[in-house]
């Protein structure tokens, strides 16, 4: 590892050549060395020094002689010869490596390993893969003083966290091919002004109240019981029917009605939620979930906003949930802290809505002072289809356990993923196979069901009695 200075080298196996050229390969493919920072890494680093209480951690990717620090948390350092590091014993074992009291481990007799300033009594390493399996580089975490043995959670979460770097390198690898060759979605947006609907269309839809709140019911994945609702905005027009917020919500955005029709959104939610408690007292315990724009996100006094509502219909601030995307919180990051933190002393719940989509995912999970967690439907419909999927899934489950916080797995449409989701531990999800979005009158009479469990038919649970 680099910056770590050993009298003797680690004596380790010969590497296979043939092994060892498809490691570069894959390494290369990465385009990982000598990159610039990225919040994502940062925010592994940190999470892992938090969680383990480590004095450093290094995140590492090794070529044919230098192991280079993609992150690191402590202590700063820049790259060391491969040669005797701690990378290649973690190549040689295939797996984690976890000395927790270097004076008692016979590779390391006699020797005295530092980071620069710091001298180093432990250290756990864990590989990093490529998703052929390829060793590309090491998450290690360091101590000052002897630990105790590693239990297997704590090696789990370790494990974890080198996963969830190699998913960022694949998200990452992913959206540099998609930069390169993918047409560039400018070009469509511009035909958006041109094209219905325009801003007087959306204007006469708001005044003539043709807009309308459906819910999808969100359930406790264990028992089936109803625990909140996300509002999803649908436009009634006379002439076309229902049409779907992803015909109208960019034009929204782009001609600026977009405020006026999240405000409309927020105080419909925030009334409705009067309702059901009117209807029946326990509704109190039920959170109602609503989806801010990026616009509505960046408006300055958002807090003083959704606190005259909250005042305006007798709704404690529990009963309402904000959910954000990660792209309306990266363009002004004090900003958004500073709302955030504005909306959290409210006590409104805030949800960061298709986890896993954005640039710099877990820089945001860690950075914000998000309560749940909504794991993206994309990933949801792909946990079936392999090892790497459901890993992936797993992964930001046990982040968001690590971080305190609640999970809620979208777009849950077949059996196989409602039972997978539950052996991982998932508590919440919402999706097809539970009840689609509905009108507020047929979500009233599901919460009459006894005790809010849903039937284990979606039919059933869309056309209540």
């Amino acid at each position: 590892m680099p910056h770590i200075e050993t009298p003797e080298p680690i004596s380790t196996p010969v590497i296979e050549r043939q092994q060892e050229t498809a490691r570069r390969s894959a390494l290369a493919s990465a385009a990982i060395l000598d990159t610039a920072p990225e919040p994502a890494f940062d925010a592994i680093t940190r999470l892992a020094a938090e969680y383990f209480r480590a004095d450093t951690v290094l995140l590492g990717f090794a070529d044919d002689s230098r192991v280079w620090i993609k992150s690191y948390w402590g202590e700063a350092v820049g790259e060391l010869p491969r040669a005797g590091s701690i990378f290649e014993r973690v190549l040689a074992e295939g797996g984690p490596v976890v000395v927790p009291n270097i004076a008692n481990d016979p590779a390391l007799a006699g020797s005295r390993l530092r980071l620069r300033r710091l001298e180093v009594a432990s250290f756990a390493s864990v590989p990093v893969r490529s998703p052929a399996g390829e060793i590309l580089g090491n998450l290690t975490i360091f101590g000052v003083e002897p630990r105790r043995k590693m239990v297997l959670d704590e090696l789990r979460m370790l494990e974890s966290l080198a996963e969830m770097v190699a998913n960022q390198l694949e998200l990452r690898r992913l959206r540099q091919a998609l930069g390169s060759h993918a047409p560039r979605p400018c070009l469509p947006d511009r035909k958006i002004s041109s094209a219905w609907p325009r801003r007087p269309d959306l204007r006469r839809a708001l005044d003539q109240r043709q807009f309308v709140l459906h819910y999808q019911p969100e359930i406790e994945l264990t028992t089936r019981k109803i625990v909140g609702v996300e509002a999803l905005i649908r436009w009634v027009h006379p002439d076309r029917g229902v049409v779907s917020p992803i015909d109208f919500i960019p034009a929204a955005e782009e001609c600026g009605m977009i405020l006026p029709i999240g405000d409309w959104g927020l105080a419909e939610a925030c009334s409705q939620i009067q309702k059901w408690c009117d209807e029946d007292l326990r509704n109190r315990s039920l959170r109602v979930c609503v989806n801010l724009s990026a616009r509505q996100f960046a408006r300055e006094g958002l807090a003083d906003h959704v606190e005259a509502l909250l005042r305006q219909f007798g709704v404690f601030s529990r009963q309402l949930g904000l959910e954000m995307t990660e792209s309306s919180l990266v363009t002004d990051t004090p900003t958004a802290m500073e709302v955030l933190g504005s909306l959290r002393r409210l006590g409104v719940s805030l949800l960061m809505d298709d986890f896993g989509t954005g640039y710099g995912s877990l820089h945001h999970l860690h950075s914000f002072p998000f309560d749940v967690l909504k794991v993206d439907r994309s990933f949801v419909a792909r946990i079936t289809d392999g090892e790497q999927p459901l890993q992936i899934v797993r992964t930001i489950i046990d982040l968001a356990r690590a971080l305190g916080m609640n999970v809620v797995a979208e777009g849950i449409e077949t059996h196989e993923q409602y039972a997978l989701l539950q052996q991982l531990g998932c508590r919440y999800g919402q999706g097809y196979l539970f009840a689609r979005p509905m009108p507020a009158e047929d979500v009233s009479k599901l919460l009459r069901l006894p005790g809010r469990v849903l039937p284990h038919s979606p039919a059933a649970a869309n056309l209540p009695n």
